[in-house]
């Protein structure tokens, strides 16, 4: 094996008859540095998307939600939650009520979800005031008339910490709406647009006032393994039993995440498809090669190599140039993605995009896989034009070459 691969290298190496054949190769060379690259950024950046909308959804999301099926309102949610704090596996919980309300301010009127939350329990359940940007000295201590905006929302409405909002129910079976003056306690930030425009909080005694309710509408439960959360959601219903519910955060965002595994898979087989074309490259190059060599492939044949042998020769050379481009596109790749990960050059549309910024998880399966798939369409397509090698006859190979 040591000389074939060292005559494949020194036919790489040796000075080449035109500039065509030397053209081809760094045609090859560059087509698969390109595909490496391009998959090693694409599955990194996809990666990336994946764990940082988890752990933002995770921030304003329970593990597992428990609700109550038919009748909404759980009126005795304290028996509830001594039920589910009885699973190891489970680490708090926070009761909670949603509901959709009006916002009035400023001459401007809004549609928004509001939750009603225990602001001490809600912050041991999702961290609730890591997100809090205004004001900086925010105790935690949310009063019955205070409102906590999301930021886009504050920002739609020129809202500041301090200010005054009117908050409306809306009037259900020909009920007069009720309306509480409210004062902005602070304004979160979760980074994600959708719940910054339209997401508020208030304590759950106000929500109750305005909803008209004596109970809660959910119970969020967090775990101390949240990759869990399906199973534990399933024991959680078997201990409640109907009419209760309980939803992983899994099942919630099932769609979202199917979607972002999906386009993910779909993205690696589309750029595979540049690392194809430039396999074709590698076949052109070698059969130009073995026509090139066949004087030189005769007399090594005369010399006693055996076919199987000349044929090592060119299979190297494919794999010496695949070998090429993989390394010079994992390195060009993995620079990039450390670069973007580092100084994030790239914003994106936070009102389109749920992130303003590409997030960048470099995952060593993804790389090892791109990795292998580039190195296995080397060798496929190094395979034929060795073959071809392999049926010239020495003496046809020295009368004519």
């Amino acid at each position: 094996m040591g000389l074939e691969f060292f005559i494949a290298w020194r036919y790489l190496k040796a000075r080449r008859k035109g500039v065509f054949t030397l053209l081809t190769t760094l045609i090859a060379v560059g087509g698969i540095t390109l595909g490496v690259a391009s998959l090693i950024i694409t599955l990194a950046v996809m990666s990336g998307f994946h764990k940082d909308i988890r752990e933002r959804i995770l921030m304003l999301q329970p593990h597992i939600m428990v609700v109550r099926e038919g009748n909404p309102v759980i009126e005795d949610y304290a028996a509830a939650e001594g039920k589910i704090k009885s699973f190891q596996e489970v680490e708090n919980c926070a009761p909670f009520i949603f509901g959709q309300f009006m916002l009035h301010a400023n001459l401007s009127n809004a549609g928004l979800v509001v939750k009603g939350i225990d602001f001490q329990a809600e912050n041991k359940l999702l961290g609730l005031a890591k997100t809090i940007e205004q004001p900086a000295d925010f105790s935690g201590m949310l009063k019955d008339d205070e409102i906590i905006l999301g930021k886009e929302l504050a920002k739609n409405f020129l809202l500041s910490p301090g200010e005054e909002v009117v908050l409306m129910s809306p009037g259900r079976f020909a009920m007069v709406p009720k309306m509480e003056r409210m004062k902005v306690a602070a304004i979160f930030h979760s980074g994600m647009f959708e719940y910054d425009s339209n997401m508020a909080y208030v304590t759950i005694p106000a929500a109750q006032k305005l909803s008209g309710l004596t109970g809660v509408t959910g119970i969020g439960v967090s775990l101390k393994d949240w990759e869990k959360a399906d199973v534990t959601a399933k024991k959680i219903q078997s201990a409640l039993s109907a009419p209760y519910s309980a939803r992983s955060w899994q099942r919630m965002n099932k769609n979202l995440f199917a979607a972002l595994k999906l386009e993910k898979i779909m993205m690696f087989i589309i750029l595979t498809l540049i690392i194809l074309v430039a396999a074709f490259n590698i076949i052109s190059n070698l059969l130009l090669l073995t026509v090139e060599k066949s004087k030189e492939i005769g007399i090594l044949s005369a010399l006693g190599l055996s076919r199987p042998e000349i044929g090592r020769i060119f299979l190297f050379e494919g794999i010496i140039i695949g070998f090429s481009g993989i390394f010079l596109g994992g390195t060009l790749g993995i620079g990039l993605s450390l670069a973007l990960k580092k100084f994030q050059f790239i914003h994106l549309p936070a009102d389109v995009y749920y992130l303003d910024y590409f997030p960048v998880r470099i995952l060593p399966g993804d790389v090892i896989g791109v990795i292998a798939a580039a190195l296995l369409i080397t060798i496929a397509a190094s395979i034929y034009p060795a073959y071809q090698a392999t049926k010239l006859d020495p003496l046809e190979a020295i009368r004519y070459g």
